[in-house]
C-alpha cells in the first residue's frame, strides 16, 4: 500500500512536497475536513488565480518565492515567511511575480 503524501505525526518540509510545473500551477490537498482545508500550491512565474471570492476567510502563507495578492483590487507583495488573510466575500486574486509556493488555509463557519 502507498504511503499517503501527508501523514499524521511526521515532521515534513512542505517545500519538498510539491514541485513546480513549467507554465503551470500544482496543488495538493494536505487536510480536508467539513470545517475547512489546507492546500499546498506551487506556481510557476506568471501564473495566476483570477479574481474570485469565497464565503469564508482564507489565509495564504508564502513558503518560497514571492507573489502579488490582490484583495479588493489592492495589491500586496507577500514573500517567503509572510502570510496574508483574505476576508470572506471580498474579491481576491493571486499572481506569481516569480515562482512561489504557498500554503492556503480556508476555515469554514
Amino acid at each position: 500500500m502507498d504511503t499517503p503524501l501527508f501523514s499524521h505525526s511526521q515532521v515534513m518540509n512542505f517545500n519538498d512536497k510539491v514541485d513546480y510545473s513549467p507554465e503551470g500551477i500544482v496543488s495538493k490537498r494536505v487536510i480536508q475536513k467539513d470545517k475547512g482545508n489546507v492546500t499546498l500550491f506551487a506556481f510557476d512565474k506568471g501564473q495566476q488565480l483570477s479574481e474570485h471570492s469565497a464565503p469564508f476567510d482564507a489565509m495564504i502563507q508564502v513558503l518560497e518565492g514571492k507573489a502579488e495578492i490582490l484583495i479588493n483590487r489592492v495589491p500586496f507583495e507577500v514573500t517567503a515567511g509572510q502570510a496574508i488573510i483574505m476576508p470572506a466575500n471580498i474579491p481576491h486574486a493571486v499572481n506569481a511575480t516569480e515562482r512561489f509556493k504557498m500554503l492556503l488555509t480556508m476555515i469554514k463557519e
